[in-house]
């Protein structure tokens, strides 16, 4: 494959004079400092297909392009998701990765699994839902400071995902706040300010277990409730399970419902001030945020990748990939690709076919919640612009402080200013 055409200011870019077989789009500084984009373009344009043989996660395959990630996707039995052949992540060394979860199976054990909590997204129960979400949003955006900076993602994002949550599980309010936490110690990188070691994180899920089995056991003998531990408590694939395996759809469940929901909320504040025109025609016809939702979703791409391992010797995209060999479905980049979608690297909110992106994964696996996720996203725009109608009132006033994680592709912190 020929090279691309680099732009002089692009040539002496780290991303285009390393050699091939030494880029590593795995680490996690790359995602702190927001700098992994031009690496991602350089392998979709000279090796989509990429073996990277050393890093803080082993060794490993890229996969860059939209068409070849959909092949990954489309292939269960070729490739993976099973924890016990190392799950979904990159990041297979530690407590979470390793736990059983429906996501991190193949089927028949994921079908029969996903189906016993799927209910809880069902179009009745989402309808139901509603006005809760609505009447949520409404009074976190009414507390929200007018002519001084805050951070959007502790007040509006956290807040709104943790409710949602401390929902779906029928949790104790006062303690919603676990639940965050406990998702971001699921996925932190040790040492980046969540959890100090494996050890660390490892404690912390044995604390989860404790708590969360506790409601099980309360449930259990309950009538069916409409929440996912009664869920899971009262159906046939899921009421036998072993510890491990409650333990790991709890936090399937935990971390699929904050993360995603939570950093889509900071992105479109992000997306909007970074493309103020999208801003102006958003207020002037907000009849466009249902092409906007999904937009977003694609735009921020909440979880950088997903992995699976081959199952057997096979062929991706010219190269063989040998059985046990760790693959890497780059979803960020994927969304990217401009050989799948036109003009990806823009924010446009009246895309033509905004839904044609990889976010919530493909196939089998794809988000059970992703109709609840952006339904939140909806009703908190819908929200914003009943009190805030004009284009840039919400201005993003400093650096976003990013998450430094190859998988969750979010945002610690994001000064913010209302203008009344």
């Amino acid at each position: 494959m020929n090279a691309p055409a680099v732009p002089e200011a692009a040539r002496n870019h780290p991303a285009w004079i390393t050699p091939l077989d030494q880029i590593d789009v795995s680490h996690p500084q790359l995602y702190r400092d927001y700098s992994f984009w031009p690496y991602f373009e350089r392998l979709r344009a000279e090796d989509p297909v990429h073996w990277c043989k050393d890093s803080l996660f082993g060794a490993y395959w890229s996969v860059t392009r939209f068409k070849d990630i959909m092949e990954v996707e489309t292939q269960p039995q070729v490739y993976s998701s099973d924890s016990r052949a190392g799950g979904i992540t990159i990041m297979d060394a530690n407590v979470v990765a390793s736990l059983p979860m429906f996501i991190a199976m193949d089927p028949p054990r994921h079908d029969e699994q996903r189906k016993a909590v799927s209910p809880i997204v069902a179009p009745e129960n989402l309808a139901r839902m509603e006005s809760v979400i609505r009447e949520r949003a409404g009074q976190a955006l009414d507390e929200l400071p007018v002519g001084v900076e805050f951070d959007w993602v502790k007040q509006v994002s956290i807040n709104l995902t943790t409710q949602m949550l401390a929902t779906l599980f029928d949790f104790p309010w006062e303690d919603r706040a676990k639940l965050t936490f406990w998702s971001d110690a699921a996925t932190a990188i040790p040492g980046a300010g969540v959890v100090d070691s494996e050890e660390h994180r490892t404690q912390i899920m044995g604390e989860c277990a404790q708590y969360m089995t506790r409601l099980w056991n309360e449930r259990v003998n309950q009538a069916p409730g409409n929440d996912l531990i009664s869920m899971m408590a009262h159906s046939d694939a899921t009421r036998n399970m072993t510890p491990e395996e409650y333990l790991g759809n709890v936090m399937l469940l935990i971390v699929g419902g904050n993360d995603t929901t939570r950093n889509s909320m900071t992105g479109s504040i992000v997306a909007l001030n970074q493309y103020p025109d999208e801003y102006h025609k958003l207020c002037a016809n907000p009849a466009l945020m249902t092409s906007m939702i999904p937009e977003v979703i694609r735009w921020q791409t909440p979880l950088s990748h997903m992995r699976r391992t081959a199952t057997q010797d096979t062929t991706l995209g010219g190269k063989t990939i040998r059985k046990g060999d760790k693959v890497i479905m780059w979803y960020v980049s994927g969304n990217r690709d401009d050989t799948a979608i036109e003009n990806p690297e823009a924010f446009i909110i009246d895309r033509a076919r905004p839904r044609h992106h990889l976010s919530f994964g493909f196939g089998i696996h794809r988000c059970v919640g992703n109709r609840l996720g952006e339904l939140q996203l909806k009703i908190l725009w819908e929200e914003i612009l009943k009190r805030w109608p004009r284009p840039q009132q919400i201005e993003v006033v400093g650096e976003p402080t990013r998450v430094m994680s190859p998988f969750v592709k979010g945002y610690e912190s994001l000064p913010v200013r209302i203008h009344p």
